[in-house]
């Protein structure tokens, strides 16, 4: 097992995490109505954040440009960097965890980096809660919507992730910097509710609020796979789970430790 693999536990999961929450910015200016972000890519890296929750510490990066200003978008050997010190944060004990860095942040971060292998893995074993809905629903919940639904603040009102690239284009450094910080932190908020709930909770369109059970805490990506898949037969188009799943699978393919089918079970 590389070192970055989070050992598979038995017995009680809801044994504190060190959580170390993780977002990116992404550079390319696109759009307005473009709702596949991936298919333009290649979309470059603006800025990323993680936060260590049992530091309090906000972790920025960031390129440079010669005169240690901030740059348009992080080289690839900054990216490559950025890759490593989350590869260490793991190797120091920390859980990683994102809202869709799965689907988005560690696959863009593959393709900028060209560290394709280590993405992967810290994608795999790390948890993903956007990801862990999506394979017990069989639908996404966005983090704004769950924030709101476990009565939290969630984003910040003054910026959308939409309009992240263009402000950073624009110069605009604090105020994306702000932005991604918030992420982080909501992203961490949400997920320590959620597991002292035992419930993850959101809005819906209409309005109302729903529920899913969270009685284990969360799963890693590698462990959400695994759950029995839900019926979709009522959506038009529902996402699979090769859609955030695909370019990991290659190199980290699922496979279910023996004697743990019954277990994996009782965790939908």
């Amino acid at each position: 097992m590389s070192k970055v693999a989070i050992a598979e536990r038995t017995g009680s999961r809801v044994e504190k995490r060190r959580y170390a929450a993780f977002d990116i910015e992404t550079a390319k200016l696109l759009p307005e109505d473009v709702t596949d972000i991936l298919s333009h890519r290649p979309l470059g890296v603006a800025c990323a954040a993680a936060y260590l929750a049992d530091r309090e510490e906000t972790r920025i990066w960031h390129g440079r440009d010669r005169d240690r200003n901030a740059a348009p978008r992080m080289a690839r050997a900054e990216v490559a960097d950025l890759v490593r010190e989350l590869r260490g944060l793991v190797e120091d004990g920390y859980t990683l965890l994102s809202w869709n860095g799965l689907g988005f942040d560690f696959d863009v971060l593959a393709e900028e980096s060209g560290l394709v292998e280590e993405c992967a893995e810290l994608a795999v074993h790390h948890v993903d809660a956007l990801f862990h809905a999506v394979c017990t629903l069989g639908y996404p919940v966005s983090l704004q919507k769950a924030s709101e639904g476990m009565n939290l603040e969630g984003k910040l009102e003054a910026m959308s992730g939409a309009e992240a690239p263009s402000a950073w284009a624009g110069g605009r450094y604090a105020e994306v910097l702000e932005y991604v910080k918030q992420d982080v932190r909501a992203t961490f908020e949400l997920a320590v509710r959620c597991e002292q709930r035992r419930e993850l909770a959101w809005i819906t369109r209409r309005g109302t609020r729903r529920y899913m059970p969270l009685r284990e805490g969360w799963l890693t990506v590698g462990e959400a796979r695994l759950l029995p898949v839900p019926d979709t037969s009522w959506m038009s188009d529902p996402p699979s789970r090769e859609r955030y799943t695909g370019w990991a699978d290659r190199i980290c393919p699922p496979a279910i430790p023996p004697g743990r089918e019954k277990q994996l079970d009782l965790w939908a």
